[in-house]
């Protein structure tokens, strides 16, 4: 693969709105290993390593402790790998597992969305109430 296939570190962090200092930590606890070094030594990463770091972006607002996505990036490893078929079915398990987690984070965002809202409508009606109430 070519030099002009990789991005720099800045640039992949811009691309995944992650921090440079995320994104070596990343690396650093072994979740993402750039595909290659430049000459200098600096971390060069390719769209695949982008798309990882994306699923991990997606994970950690949800709750997924680092052990957590590393499981999960494992089990994506192992399914497009060439695993025995008793790796492939703990791999499946490990993703039904996550997508379970996943529905029950989104559940509750939802909730606490609704409730946030609830809570603007509230303040709205509250200030709208008080502001009139200053102008008479």
């Amino acid at each position: 693969m070519s030099d002009d296939a990789h991005l720099q570190i800045g640039q992949v962090a811009a691309r995944t709105e992650l921090s440079i200092a995320t994104v070596r930590h990343y690396d650093e606890v072994g979740l993402v290993t750039p595909s290659a070094r430049s000459t200098g030594g600096f971390r060069l990463y390719t769209e695949a390593d982008i798309e990882r770091l994306l699923l991990i972006r997606r994970m950690k607002p949800l709750g997924f402790a680092l052990a957590d996505m590393k499981d999960l990036l494992d089990s994506l490893d192992t399914l497009n790998g060439g695993a025995s078929a008793q790796q492939r079915a703990a791999a499946a398990q490990q993703l039904q597992e996550c997508e379970s987690k996943v529905r029950e984070s989104a559940e509750k965002l939802r909730k606490h969305l609704a409730y946030a809202e609830e809570l603007t409508g509230l303040l709205g009606r509250l200030l709208g109430r008080a502001d009139a109430g200053e102008k008479t």
